[in-house]
C-alpha cells in the first residue's frame, strides 16, 4: 500500500450538462450551441448545422471554424442525430445516479449548470431567470448534500446560449460579459449555502483552437477568438470578485485543458517548439492566476497584428479577480518538433499530434502517459503556487457487456491506477497541494470531441447507443467496486 492522500481529499467524478444532462427542451430550457452539433466518430467530424439567409441548409465540421453571413440561423435539420439533446438523461435519472455515486463513496461531484436552463436566451430579453431551471438544480444539490457529496460546479462548460450567438456572435461581443455576470449573480445567490466550489469556464484554452465549443463564436479568425478569450477573462475575474462578495467562503477556480508537451528530440529547436506549444496553454492560466497578460503573448500578438480591445478598467479587473485554485483536465501528453518534415507527418491529427514511441495509445489515439500527470502537477504548482484540482482524467474505451451482464473494464482500472499512483507521488514526494480528483464521465456520457456514446469513460454503463437507441438503464462496471475501494482507503489500496 502507498501513503495515499489526505482525509479531506475530494474524491469524486465529473460530468457536464451538455454531455450528460439531457432534457434539452424541457423545463423551460432554451437552446445552446451544443444543441445544433451532430454526432460523429473518430474519423468523421461532428457537424454544425445551419441555414443561410436564402434558406440554404448547410453543414460544417465543428472544429474547422466557419464564417457565416448576418442572418444565418444555427438550427437542427432532418436526417441528423443530435446526441446532446438526450445525452445520458441525468435530468430524469439524477436521484438514481447520485445514489450510485454515494455507493462509491464520492466526496464530491463535478457538474455544470446549463446557462440556458437558468436564462433560456442567456439573459437577452430574459427579464427573470427560469424558476423551473433553478428548482431543478436545487433538487440536484439537495440530493447530493443529503448523501454527503460536495457539489463542484462549472459555470460554463462547452455551451453558450444560442440566442447570444444569433444576436452578436456570443463571446466575440463585449455584451456577453455583463450577461454572464448576471447569470453568475443569479446562481451565486441562489446556491450560496449549497455550493462552495465553482469553476468559471471549462477548458478555457480550447478557444485557441476552436471558437464554437468554448465560446459560441462562429469564426475562422484568431483575432476574433482572442478577443472572445479576453471577454471571458474579464467575465471570469468579475465573477470571482462577485462570488467572494456574495459568500467569502466560495472557492472559485479556472479550468485548463492540459496536455504536457515533450520535445521530439534534444535538438534545442525542438525544445523551443515544445515551449511554444506549452506557453500557448499557460497564457490562459497566467492571466487567470497571475492577473495580467504575459509578455510572451503580447509579443506574439504584436507579430501577428492581433489587437485586443479593452475597456479602461479591464486590467484592474484581471488583477483583482484572480482565482483561488487551478483545475485542469489531463488525458495524454504530446510531442513537438521544429522539423517541417516531421510536422508534415502529424498533419490532420488534430488531438494526438506526433507519436511518442515510449507510450501506448487509446483506441482513439490519445497517448497514455501517467508519469506526465505527475510532471504536469509539478510544473503547474511550481508556476502558480496555488491549490490544484485534477477535474478530468480517464480512458475512453469501447466496453463490452458480457452475457451475464458484467462489464470487465480492467483496462480502465489499469489506466486510473497508474495515474493515481503518479498523483500520490506528486503530493507525498514533490509537495504539490492537490485538492481532489474527479475522473471524467464517471457515469457514461456523450463525447465532446466525437459525439459518441461508445467512447465510454464511466464506472457506470448507460444503455444508450450511437444510433440514438437505448433505455438509459444503468449498470455497474468492474471499475465501480475498484474505485469504491480506492476512495474508502484514501488511495492507499489501488490493487
Amino acid at each position: 500500500m502507498g501513503k495515499g492522500f489526505p482525509k479531506d481529499f475530494l474524491w469524486g467524478g465529473a460530468t457536464a450538462a451538455n454531455q450528460f444532462e439531457g432534457g434539452w427542451n424541457e423545463g423551460g430550457k432554451g437552446m445552446s450551441t451544443d444543441d445544433v452539433v451532430t454526432n460523429g466518430t473518430n474519423t468523421t467530424p461532428r457537424l454544425l448545422t445551419y441555414t443561410l439567409p436564402d434558406g440554404t441548409h448547410k453543414q460544417t465540421p465543428m472544429f474547422f471554424g466557419l464564417d457565416v453571413p448576418e442572418g444565418t440561423v444555427f438550427d437542427c435539420q432532418e436526417g441528423y442525430l443530435y446526441p446532446n439533446h438526450e445525452a445520458s438523461d441525468f435530468y430524469h435519472h439524477y436521484k438514481e445516479d447520485i445514489a450510485l455515486m454515494a455507493e462509491m463513496g464520492f466526496k464530491c461531484f463535478r457538474l455544470s449548470i446549463a446557462w440556458t436552463r437558468i436564462f433560456p436566451n442567456g439573459g437577452l430579453n430574459d427579464e427573470e431567470p427560469n424558476e423551473a431551471g433553478l428548482a431543478f438544480y436545487d433538487d440536484v444539490f439537495d440530493e447530493l448534500i443529503k448523501h454527503g457529496i460536495e457539489p463542484v460546479v462549472t459555470i460554463s462548460h462547452y455551451e453558450t446560449p444560442l440566442a447570444l450567438t444569433h444576436a452578436f456572435n456570443a463571446w466575440a461581443d463585449r455584451r456577453t460579459v455583463d450577461l454572464f455576470v448576471k447569470y453568475c449573480e443569479t446562481i451565486f445567490k441562489r446556491y450560496r449555502t449549497k455550493v462552495k466550489y465553482w469553476m468559471t469556464f471549462n477548458e478555457i484554452n480550447c478557444i485557441d483552437m476552436n471558437g464554437w465549443m468554448p465560446a459560441g463564436v462562429a469564426t475562422t479568425s484568431k483575432q476574433v477568438r482572442m478577443q472572445a478569450a479576453h471577454h471571458q477573462f474579464v467575465a471570469s475575474a468579475k465573477a470571482v470578485v462577485l462570488g467572494h462578495k456574495i459568500n467569502p467562503d466560495f472557492k472559485i477556480g479556472c479550468m485548463l485543458a492540459y496536455s504536457l508537451t515533450y520535445a521530439n528530440t534534444c535538438n534545442p529547436d525542438d525544445v523551443i517548439e515544445a515551449w511554444k506549444k506549452s506557453s500557448g496553454n499557460y497564457f490562459f492560466t497566467d492571466v487567470q492566476c497571475r492577473g495580467y497578460y504575459p509578455n510572451y503573448k503580447l509579443k506574439e500578438f504584436e507579430r501577428e497584428g492581433i489587437v485586443i480591445e479593452k475597456e479602461p478598467d479591464d486590467d484592474e479587473w484581471l488583477a483583482k479577480g484572480t482565482v483561488d485554485y487551478l483545475a485542469f483536465s489531463y488525458y495524454m501528453s504530446n510531442v513537438a518538433s521544429a522539423d517541417p518534415a516531421v510536422q508534415e507527418k502529424a498533419k490532420g491529427n488534430l488531438f494526438t499530434g506526433l507519436k511518442n514511441p515510449y507510450l501506448k495509445a487509446s483506441d482513439w489515439g490519445w497517448q497514455i502517459d501517467p508519469v506526465g500527470l505527475r510532471v504536469a502537477l509539478d510544473y503547474l504548482y511550481d508556476r502558480y503556487q496555488i491549490p490544484l484540482f485534477v477535474v478530468e482524467n480517464g480512458l475512453g474505451a469501447v466496453d463490452k457487456v458480457e452475457e451475464d451482464g458484467s462489464i470487465n473494464d480492467d483496462y480502465r482500472i489499469d489506466y486510473l491506477r497508474d495515474h493515481i499512483r503518479e498523483m500520490e507521488k506528486a503530493v507525498n514526494e514533490d509537495g504539490v497541494e492537490l485538492m481532489g480528483y474527479t475522473p471524467w464521465g464517471c457515469i457514461d456520457l456523450v463525447s465532446a470531441s466525437t459525439g459518441e456514446m461508445k467512447k465510454r469513460y464511466g464506472f457506470v454503463y448507460v444503455e444508450k447507443y450511437d444510433d440514438g437507441t437505448g433505455d438509459y438503464s444503468r449498470k455497474k462496471k468492474k471499475s465501480f467496486d475498484w474505485y469504491k475501494k480506492v476512495i474508502a482507503t484514501d488511495g492507499q489500496d489501488l490493487d
